[in-house]
C-alpha cells in the first residue's frame, strides 16, 4: 500500500533503478539521484564505464527483471534482441570440453547494456511519484539529533546549488563508487568488514555484424580461462544484427585492441568460432578495454550497530568478478527481497534486508571466488572444499561432453536457478563418475582436457 513518505536513490544506474522499482509500491515519492545527464535513448554514459562491455543477463536475472516489470521480455523481443537457449543454442567449452547441447528452458536475452538499462530506465520513469535529479551528488546523509536515523540527503547540483532532500528511506546503489563506509563513519557508525579477492582481470569487447553462419549456427559461445591459459572468451548475438566479441585475461594477462592481435589472441582459445569472427565479420566499433582489480564484499549484514532509514544495495554491497555475469540478476534478486520486506511493514528493515541479501550473495560469490581460487596467483584460503568442489566440477565438464542432464545441471547453477550444493545431490555425483570413467577418459587421452573448472563451490 502506497504512503505519503518519500524515498531516495542515489545512483541510477541498474541497482538503482530496480531499487527505485521496488519502492514504488510503498512510497508515494520517489527521487533518483544521478551525477551524469541520463540519454534520452539508449547510448553508452560516463557514469557506467562497463556499459561498453558485453553484458550477460542470466536466466533467473530475466526473471526476476519480468517479475518487476511484467512484459519486459517481449518488449526486448519487439526491439530485435533474441531470445537464447542457453543449453541448446549456445557453445559452452569448459575447460576445453565441448558440452552436449539440447533444449531447455534456461532462456537469455542478448542485448547491450545501454538498450537493457534504458529499457528498465523508462519503465521506473512511467511510475507514479518517480523522479529524477539528474547532474547531481549526493555529498552526504542528513540523521536526527542522535544519529539513529537518517532523515534526508545533501545534494548538489552541477551548477554549484545544494539542497537538503528529506527522506523517510535512502538507499545507495553508488556501485563500486559508494561512499556508505565513509558516511557511516562520521556519524560513528562501525565500518562494514570486506572481503577481497584480487583478481586483475582485463576485458575488452568489440561489436561486428552478425552473420547467419557465425558460431555455426547458434547464438552464443563460452570458453574459460585455466590455470596455465589465464585467456578467456565469450560471443554473443545482440540486437540489431550485431554480435559481440569479449576477450578477459586474468592476473594481468592482457587482452589486445588492435586487429591482428585480437586474432592472434582468438586463435589461442579453445573454441575456433571466436577466430572466424575476428579475421571475418565486419566489426562495427572500437575495441574497448577495461580492468576490473578485485571482487569485494561488504558485510553490512555483520554490523550491530547501523542506522534506521538507510540501506546499501547491488555493486555497493557485492561487487563480483564480470566474467561470471552475476551482477545484474543479484541486483534484481535484492529488489525482489526488498519489495516483499516493504510489503510487510515489519521494523528493522535494514537488518532485515542485510541479511536476506547475505543470503542471496553467498552462492553466488561461491561461484565466483571458489572458481577464482583456481588460479595460484589469486590469494585467499583454498579449503579442502574448495579444492575437491573444483576438481570434482572439472571432471562434470568432461562428462558432460556426452551426457546433457550434467550441462543442465552446471547451466543452472552458473545461472542461479539452483544452488551450487545441486552439483552434488547423489544422481548428479553418480553421473560424473560415470562419464568421467567413459567419456573423460577418452577426452583426457586425447588431451582435450584441461585444469581447473568454471566450478561452483558448494
Amino acid at each position: 500500500m502506497r504512503s505519503d513518505r518519500t524515498a531516495v536513490v542515489i545512483g541510477a544506474s541498474m541497482g538503482g533503478l530496480l531499487a527505485a522499482r521496488a519502492l514504488t509500491d510503498t512510497h508515494a515519492r520517489v527521487l533518483v539521484v544521478d551525477r551524469d545527464d541520463l540519454p534520452v535513448a539508449a547510448a553508452d554514459r560516463r557514469g557506467v564505464p562497463q556499459g561498453r562491455q558485453l553484458h550477460v543477463l542470466l536466466a533467473r536475472g530475466r526473471h526476476a527483471l519480468e517479475e518487476l516489470f511484467p512484459g519486459l521480455t517481449q518488449e526486448l523481443a519487439d526491439l530485435t534482441v533474441p531470445l537464447v537457449d542457453l543449453h541448446g543454442r549456445v557453445h559452452w567449452y569448459n575447460d576445453g570440453y565441448l558440452m552436449a547441447k539440447r533444449p531447455s528452458a534456461l532462456i537469455a536475452a542478448g542485448m547491450s547494456r545501454p538498450l537493457l538499462e534504458h529499457a528498465v530506465r523508462a519503465r521506473v520513469a512511467a511510475l507514479p511519484g518517480v523522479e529524477f535529479a539528474t547532474t547531481t551528488e549526493a555529498l552526504g546523509l542528513l540523521t536526527g539529533p542522535d544519529r539513529r536515523q537518517v532523515t534526508g540527503v545533501r545534494l548538489r547540483h552541477r551548477d554549484g546549488t545544494e539542497r537538503a532532500v528529506a527522506a523517510d528511506l535512502v538507499v545507495d546503489a553508488c556501485g563500486r563508487a559508494s561512499r556508505s563506509p565513509l558516511w557511516l563513519e562520521e556519524l560513528g557508525y562501525p565500518v562494514p568488514a570486506e572481503e577481497r579477492v584480487r583478481v586483475d582481470v582485463t576485458y575488452v569487447t568489440r561489436v561486428y555484424q552478425h552473420e547467419p553462419h557465425h558460431l555455426d549456427g547458434m547464438l552464443g559461445l563460452l570458453t574459460n580461462a585455466v590455470p596455465g591459459n589465464p585467456r578467456a572468451g565469450i560471443v554473443a548475438v545482440q540486437q540489431d544484427g550485431r554480435i559481440a566479441v569479449a576477450f578477459s585475461g586474468v592476473l594481468g594477462e592482457q587482452p589486445p585492441t588492435e586487429d591482428e592481435e585480437m586474432l592472434a589472441f582468438a586463435q589461442s582459445l579453445a573454441a575456433p568460432q571466436v577466430a572466424e569472427i575476428v579475421k571475418s565479420a565486419q566489426p562495427l566499433t572500437d575495441a574497448v578495454s577495461m580492468r576490473y582489480p578485485a571482487s569485494v564484499r561488504r558485510r553490512y549484514e555483520r554490523l550491530r550497530r547501523f542506522p534506521d532509514g538507510y540501506l546499501v544495495v547491488a555493486d555497493a554491497l557485492c561487487s563480483f568478478n564480470p566474467i561470471y555475469g552475476q551482477g545484474m540478476t543479484v541486483a534484481a534478486l535484492e529488489a525482489l527481497l526488498l519489495r516483499r520486506l516493504l510489503a510487510t511493514g515489519a521494523p528493522d528493515l535494514s537488518r532485515r534486508f542485510f541479511r536476506g541479501s547475505a543470503r542471496l550473495i553467498d552462492g553466488p560469490w561461491a561461484i565466483a571466488v571458489g572458481t577464482d581460487l583456481r588460479f595460484p596467483g589469486v590469494d585467499g584460503p583454498r579449503s579442502a572444499k574448495v579444492r575437491f568442489v573444483n576438481a570434482y566440477v572439472h571432471r562434470l565438464h568432461a562428462a558432460a561432453t556426452a551426457d546433457p542432464a550434467l550441462g543442465a545441471a552446471f547451466l543452472r547453477v552458473l545461472n542461479l536457478v539452483d544452488p551450487p550444493t545441486a552439483l552434488l545431490r547423489p544422481g548428479t555425483v553418480l553421473r560424473v563418475l560415470r562419464g568421467w570413467r567413459r567419456g573423460g577418459q577418452r577426452a583426457r587421452s586425447a588431451g582435450r582436457g584441461r585444469s581447473g573448472s568454471a566450478s561452483a563451490t558448494a
